[in-house]
Parts: structure tokens; C-alpha cells; sequence
């Protein structure tokens, strides 16, 4: 039943365009809650790429905001599963299924090491391959996001 409501979420997320002069920027802020149970106007998206692949960490803006810290592990753990099985779901929803870089991700999924670590005021997700396409795809994906997300986001 949880998967048939995913797949739903997601051809729902596609299905819907941005409202007229709404930015991506507003489009992604405004339905990350569906997709994110932190407060994305609380926290911060850091994407750094790397030689190897890339680290996406989540930070909260307010070191005392533990509900917040709490809520960013535990959808990066989660996250982090989904992305070791090839399950794009979640970013699909939001950014839509045609994101730059996903559907390498998806199908090249057993060619990444995925993994999580808890940090004192959020969580990070480490993306590594040797594989030079899904390197591509990892840097595509990691831009695509950094670029949507706006003023919740940044490079390192």
C-alpha cells in the first residue's frame, strides 16, 4: 500500500506544473513538505561534488532546533535506503521524473555506494562510483537541485 501511495505522489508531483508565476524555486519550497518533513525555510541543502560522486548534507539554520535535526536524520536515513535499492521516488515528486541525472541514478543504482551519516546539527548523504557516466549523473543531479531549490540551498 506505501508503495502504491509513492507511485501516486509521484505521477501526481508530474502531473502538476508550476502555477502561473511561480517560480521553480517557490514550486519546489512550496511542495517540499510532501516530500520533506523538516521545515525547508529552517534548513539549509549543501551539495558538494566531488572526483568520486558527491555529498548532499542537511543542516538545520538554528543549532537549538533539535525537532528539526531529528526530522532531517531520519528522512536522510530513509532516503539513503531508497537510494541504495535505485528508489528515486521522492525526488521525482518533487522535482519531476525528467530531473536531470535521475534516471541514470535509478537504473545505474548498483554502481553507487550510498551511504548516511548522522551529524550534530543534520545529515549527510555520500554518492560514490567509478563509473564516469554516473559521475555525470550524480553532478547533474546534484545542479539540478542546487538550482531549484534557491535560497535553501548552496555549493561547497
Amino acid at each position: 500500500m506505501r508503495d502504491l501511495c509513492r507511485v501516486f505522489t509521484v505521477l501526481l508531483a508530474v502531473s502538476c506544473s508550476p502555477a502561473l508565476g511561480q517560480s521553480r524555486q517557490e514550486h519546489v519550497h512550496h511542495m517540499g513538505a510532501q516530500v520533506m518533513p523538516f521545515d525547508l525555510a529552517r534548513s539549509t541543502h549543501i551539495f558538494r561534488m566531488t572526483e568520486s560522486g558527491g555529498v548532499l548534507r542537511v543542516i538545520v539554520k538554528d543549532a537549538a532546533a533539535s525537532d528539526q535535526i531529528e526530522l532531517i536524520q531520519r528522512h536522510l536515513r530513509h532516503e539513503t535506503a531508497a537510494f541504495q535499492r535505485g528508489d528515486y521516488a521522492d525526488p521525482a515528486a518533487l522535482h519531476g521524473a525528467d530531473m536531470p541525472g535521475l534516471r541514470e541514478l535509478h537504473v545505474g543504482a548498483k554502481r553507487i555506494k550510498v551511504s548516511y551519516a548522522a551529524l550534530a546539527n543534520g545529515a549527510e548523504i555520500t554518492f560514490r562510483t567509478s563509473d564516469r557516466r554516473l559521475l555525470t549523473a550524480i553532478h547533474r543531479w546534484f545542479g539540478a537541485q542546487l538550482s531549484e531549490h534557491g535560497a535553501d540551498a548552496r555549493a561547497e
